[in-house]
């Protein structure tokens, strides 16, 4: 049983959002808890052919069995065109339905290279998730500015915004 696993919210190659979710990975590590991390860069190339409506290849199958035995999930989706990128809608709507994500948790972090941190993309994902039935924890993180925020080794290193998806991470932890 795989109880925690991160989900990197885009397939985009070296992108901010994959540093992001592998800062958190190692965030809750050192605060004990143990999370996967899977990246939408390792989706199967041709999943919009094999994978909808009910189709699983064996490529996907690996990835349904990380998502069903996934408890919590935490999403770092990053802003495309005011939303979420539409590669996240397509995994989710992969992903069998209602098991891999009904009456399960997920905390939501939002990142932007402007300066509103994706606050419209995470309330339309938060849509998505309450129509799975998926509980999303309150506490959601806006990152601005993004490629201000991570440091040359990926990690945040601004005092607030360390302080809050601190914070976050606690609370994701109790949750």
């Amino acid at each position: 049983m795989h109880s925690v696993t991160i989900i990197s919210g885009t397939n985009r190659e070296g992108s901010s959002t994959l540093k992001v979710a592998q800062y958190y990975q190692r965030q809750l590590a050192q605060k004990g808890l143990a999370a996967n991390l899977f990246s939408l860069t390792d989706l199967p190339a041709n999943l919009l052919q094999t994978d909808l409506y009910g189709k699983r290849s064996e490529a996907f199958a690996p990835i349904q069995q990380l998502i069903t035995g996934t408890q919590k999930f935490l999403f770092v989706i990053p802003e495309y065109n005011g939303s979420f990128p539409g590669v996240l809608k397509a995994f989710v709507d992969c992903c069998d339905f209602p098991g891999s994500f009904y009456d399960k948790k997920a905390a939501l972090v939002g990142l932007a290279s402007g300066k509103y941190g994706n606050i419209r993309g995470i309330d339309h994902f938060t849509g998505v998730c309450h129509y799975l039935n998926l509980h999303v924890m309150p506490l959601k993180i806006h990152l601005t500015s993004i490629r201000k925020e991570l440091n040359a080794e990926g990690n945040l290193f601004e005092p607030d915004t360390v302080k809050f998806t601190d914070e976050q991470m606690d609370r994701f932890i109790r949750f």
